[in-house]
């Protein structure tokens, strides 16, 4: 089992209770989506107001009811075109609630350079989900790309639980601005009958890493995470001029000194 899929299954256990308790309960999936863009929009409140941890575990919580809303659909047979279209807008909405958050953080900061980066990640964030679903009213398929929403929820709340949101705002801006530009060429490349890039080869490497098609739990997966995870918790806040985290020594710097 891969690290990430390791990290999944411990999770699903509690997950499965309450589903179990949801469905028993019959809570209409539609409700349990709302619920969880409401409490989004707390954790955005919280994020706002520069209460990191706060936001974190209310993030958790959040991601609950995103994450068993689906499940729930389809143990109670409530699976309807209108509930996907619901649960995708809804998505949006979560999304952004958040970013809007750090927006405001940064703002009385009187910070415009994470202003300005967390705009552009949000930006691209939501041209993610544009992209691949504008891309798929015209080819079957357009997953590609690594920063999908999972991965930035997680970073969200890895951001929040570690005071490093400064960080994970640069990887979730860049890897963002990537999958769209993947999701773009992918797309052109289909429409237009030509051969997708190879993935061997001297540039094979770095084809792979940054035109991502690889499936999550996998190792080339594992092997994106660590080096995220690297990035954030190794790069010293000042370097980045985080301003909720500055003068905070990064991992690196601690084990230096």
């Amino acid at each position: 089992m891969t690290f990430t899929g390791a990290v999944g299954a411990a999770f699903n256990a509690p997950l499965r209770l309450i589903i179990a308790i949801c469905v028993r309960l019959r809570i209409h999936p539609n409700v349990l989506t709302f619920t969880g863009v409401l409490i989004a929009v707390w954790a955005g409140w919280h994020l706002a107001k520069g209460e990191f941890l706060v936001a974190g575990w209310v993030m958790v919580f959040a991601s609950m009811f995103d994450f068993i809303d689906g499940k729930v659909a389809h143990a109670t047979g409530a699976v309807s075109r209108f509930g996907g279209f619901w649960d995708s807008v809804i998505d949006r909405f979560s999304d952004l609630a958040l970013s809007v958050g750090l927006i405001c953080l940064y703002s009385s900061l009187q910070r415009t350079d994470y202003v300005l980066i967390t705009s552009v990640a949000m930006v691209f964030a939501t041209m993610t989900s544009y992209t691949r679903a504008r891309a798929e009213s015209l080819i079957p398929k357009c997953k590609v790309g690594f920063m999908e929403r999972p991965e930035r929820i997680v970073l969200f709340m890895i951001g929040a639980f570690t005071n490093r949101m400064a960080a994970v705002m640069w990887v979730i801006g860049v890897l963002s601005v990537v999958t769209v530009i993947d999701r773009i060429y992918y797309t052109y490349l289909e429409l237009n009958n030509k051969p997708q890039p190879r993935r061997s080869g001297p540039l094979g490497f770095f084809v792979r890493a940054f035109y991502w098609t690889d499936e999550r739990t996998t190792l080339p997966y594992d092997a994106w995470v660590i080096a995220i995870l690297a990035f954030v918790w190794l790069t010293p806040p000042d370097w980045l001029g985080d301003p909720m985290a500055a003068g905070q020594p990064g991992l690196l710097q601690w084990l230096l000194n």
